[in-house]
């Protein structure tokens, strides 16, 4: 058994889900499982009809007029007549989301966003079955809700293993090929959750895992794995060859092409991951496996943007001693916040975050009780993993350090402002 992983920008117009099918018949696709993403950047445009949904009602008309448009307009591209049956299947969705919205009584933003966010997979995966049908692929559509199940922590869902496994194995069809939706979940009550943004890849090794599946490829618009992202960095360099520790490191620190929780599964049970290129699909790529070093070995660099770093010290001067850093962390996972680095000393702590939940002014308004509290907005964290002193300079230069922390194997920098690199 086979995993692919398709993103949006493989299937963002009808020439990108040409190309899947391109894809598949120059690999094969017999015993084959297509793992797909939303289309383009339809999961923006549903979070952009959600918050219209709680913040500006009179425009929730047109945001969702637009996800339809965009989608139609893919289908007459691929099918030569709007009698076609997937274009009633991709009408039920759009009366489904409606009709969740007439009768929706929960004021819960993430509950609302995990039942809205996944239409957008359950569109594409729809519209690519249905063209892999017309030109003579098989293939049997499923619902990954009826297998990956979660608890009920709504945007960022844990996946109940035991469930599962046994929902795959039970009810999965491996000799055949199958497409089925990234991303998404239910909980015990069947409400769809997500298991973040780029879950997609934990998608495909969940599935990995649970069919012991030879391999998993994850196809990008990119060569493979990159020692840098080229839309911040110029001259990057391809990486061959990553052994799943080192991957999980830079997973870890925020590498876009590679989702944070997408490498346990596949290291436990030893399943390679590859990452190539939807527009060259016979090259090599990136292969991570077992026993396998970073080929070359070069600084790899990572930049998360738009991060709140907080300065804390003590109102009267006395240390900031293990009850203290007890409190902090508690208020953290209180409201949600994504730790990325931490730094001490015996007056001072500071924390360098990701707001994903919007909960920063309630966060701050909690510790100014107790600390004295500076916080900088919209920073940039960089992480270089096997540093050298000409790659630290590069990104220091022309900005203004807030926070630098060494390790024998990596360096972070908080800096106040993100710029591209050559």
């Amino acid at each position: 058994m086979r995993i692919y992983k398709f993103g949006g920008a493989s299937v963002k117009d009808a020439n990108g889900v040409k190309n899947l099918a391109s894809v598949l018949q120059k690999t094969g696709y017999n015993n084959t499982l297509i793992v797909i993403s939303a289309m383009g950047k339809t999961t923006n445009a549903l979070e952009a009809v959600i918050h219209n949904y709680f913040k500006n009602k009179s425009e929730l008309p047109s945001a969702i007029q637009e996800v339809r448009k965009y989608h139609k307009d893919i289908l007459l591209e691929l099918f030569d007549a709007e009698n076609h049956p997937v274009f009633g299947k991709i009408n039920a969705f759009f009366d489904e989301l409606h009709a969740f919205f007439k009768i929706n009584k929960s004021p819960d933003y993430s509950f609302v966003y995990d039942q809205i966010i996944g239409f957008g997979e359950l569109i594409s995966t729809t519209i690519v079955s249905e063209y892999l049908n017309a030109i003579h692929l098989k293939n049997n559509w499923i619902d990954v809700r009826e297998h990956i199940k979660t608890d009920s922590y709504f945007r960022r869902a844990k996946v109940d293993w035991d469930q599962t496994q046994q929902s795959i194995k039970e009810n999965f069809k491996k000799d055949t090929l199958n497409i089925t939706q990234g991303f998404l979940g239910s909980d015990s009550h069947n409400f769809t959750t997500t298991l973040g943004r780029e879950g997609s890849d934990y998608t495909a090794a969940i599935f990995a895992y649970c069919l012991n599946a030879e391999s998993v490829t994850i196809w990008k618009d990119v060569p493979g794995v990159l020692n840098a992202d080229p839309r911040y960095f110029e001259n990057t360099t391809l990486l061959n060859k990553i052994s799943y520790r080192e991957a999980i490191e830079l997973a870890f620190y925020g590498a876009s092409v590679i989702h944070p929780k997408t490498l346990q599964p596949l290291q436990r049970k030893e399943i390679p991951l590859f990452v190539k290129s939807f527009l060259n699909p016979e090259a090599a790529g990136t292969q991570i496996g077992k026993n396998v070093d970073l080929e070359p070995k070069i600084p790899c660099f990572i930049v998360k943007k738009n991060q709140a770093l907080i300065a804390l010290s003590s109102l009267d001067f006395s240390y900031i001693v293990e009850e203290n850093i007890s409190e902090i962390f508690s208020l953290l996972a209180k409201y949600k916040m994504k730790v990325n680095v931490i730094q001490n000393s015996a007056i001072s702590f500071s924390v360098c975050i990701d707001n994903i939940y919007d909960n920063l002014d309630k966060l701050l308004h909690h510790l100014k009780a107790k600390f004295k509290v500076t916080c900088h907005e919209n920073v940039a964290l960089y992480t270089i993993r096997h540093y050298n002193p000409e790659s630290i300079h590069q990104i220091e230069a022309h900005k203004k350090v807030l926070l630098k922390q060494l390790t024998q194997e990596t360096t972070q920098v908080v800096t106040n402002t993100i710029s591209p690199l050559k």
